[in-house]
């Protein structure tokens, strides 16, 4: 069987997509140099956006495999080159392109600074979803992340910022533990279990406290927004930090179609607390969705529900906002594991109780909760 042609391994790399920006190889210049002998076996060289690419065997692996399915190829090599800081700016200019943050002379925007923020751009199909709560140690965290993971495994696109400055946990509890790629001044946010996230801790050494004011706050949470290739997910989960403070006034500003989902357990106290991040919301014109209340039982060995927590909070934080109790999740081990391994409980035990009320939530803010389309008063009537 003969080798195959230049043209037709091209079109085997054609649906080959960059693992990180989920762009063609071929459309984005990634593919130098096809070399083919009359035996069959095909070289390929292929420039990496980055030196130190992270994800370089993934997409060795996805070259070779496509090469190796096509007639008369009896074996593929690989070698590897990166891209010129002139060839990166070339791919920051088509990304910004395509979500159309490109200046009229096609160049694409300049960092964060005087940037509009993409969710706010009309047309915008990303729905940003602020997880907020009154005060710590409720496990905004958890939820937030088990959410994003449920989202996804119902198909939808996903991405979460770490607006949690001070206390930032997601990336542990994700899983993710290598940091951005910068292509260009544009950060690719990392993935993993389908969901990709940008936070302050991919940044600092581990173990050292950040110690800013209001305005680097406001800042890093711009560049979070505006400078990150989020390529436009279904959904945004901003992971908020607790309390009614800068970052909370920032994201209102920057986000102005973002829907609050305040998180709460059933403990009285908290449930009141858990009201003065609701009254905030009420504020700054965001509206409160719906509430999520956590720790609500734990099941001991005798199979009883034990109310540890005490009762009815959440309940009843929903009924004075006017808003549904979206659901109740159980105080499990599993659930703090792995948030320390960076399994979340939706993927390690998706038959537990716990994963099924976090795929029901989402299920219930994908579709019940979904803005309603607002026509034009200006439609035509004949």
């Amino acid at each position: 069987m003969p080798a195959p042609s230049y043209d037709q391994i091209i079109d085997a790399l054609r649906p080959v997509e960059d693992p990180e920006l989920h762009r063609s190889i071929v459309d984005l210049g990634m593919v130098r140099d096809i070399a083919i002998s009359p035996e069959g076996q095909v070289g390929v060289r292929i420039a990496l956006t980055v030196a130190g690419c992270p994800l370089r065997n993934e997409i060795t692996n996805r070259v070779t495999g496509a090469v190796a399915a096509l007639p008369g190829v009896a074996g593929v090599s690989l070698d590897f080159t990166v891209m010129t800081d002139k060839e990166r700016e070339a791919v920051r200019n088509m990304l910004a392109g395509a979500r159309g943050d490109a200046s009229p002379s096609g160049q694409a925007h300049g960092h964060a600074e005087g940037k509009a923020v993409p969710f706010n751009e009309p047309g915008n199909k990303t729905r940003p979803l602020l997880i907020s709560s009154g005060k710590g140690g409720v496990g905004k965290s958890s939820v937030t992340v088990n959410l994003a993971v449920a989202l996804a495994s119902q198909g939808y696109s996903v991405g979460v910022v770490d607006a949690d400055i001070y206390g930032y946990s997601v990336p542990r509890m994700q899983g993710t533990d290598r940091e951005p790629v910068v292509i260009d001044d544009m950060l690719i946010p990392p993935a993993n279990h389908g969901v990709t996230c940008i936070s302050i801790g991919y940044f600092v050494p581990e173990g050292q406290a950040i110690i800013w004011r209001g305005p680097m706050l406001h800042k890093a949470l711009e560049q979070f927004l505006a400078d990150v290739f989020w390529d436009d997910p279904d959904f945004l989960l901003i992971d908020m930090p607790p309390g009614t403070g800068d970052i909370a006034l920032s994201l209102s500003q920057y986000l102005p179609r973002g829907e609050v989902y305040v998180v709460t357990t059933p403990q009285p106290a908290a449930q009141k607390v858990a009201a003065l991040s609701a009254a905030m919301a009420a504020k700054v014109n965001l509206p409160v969705k719906g509430i999520i209340e956590n720790m609500s039982w734990f099941t001991g060995d005798d199979g009883k529900r034990y109310e540890i927590f005490g009762s009815g909070g959440g309940q009843e934080l929903a009924d004075d906002l006017g808003v549904p109790l979206l659901g109740r999740l159980p105080l499990v081990p599993e659930l703090r594991e792995g948030g320390d391994n960076g399994t979340p409980i939706t993927l390690s035990h998706p038959d537990s109780e716990a994963a099924k009320s976090f795929q029901e939530i989402a299920r219930r803010i994908a579709t019940e909760m979904k803005p309603k389309k607002i026509f034009s008063a200006a439609l035509k009537v004949n």
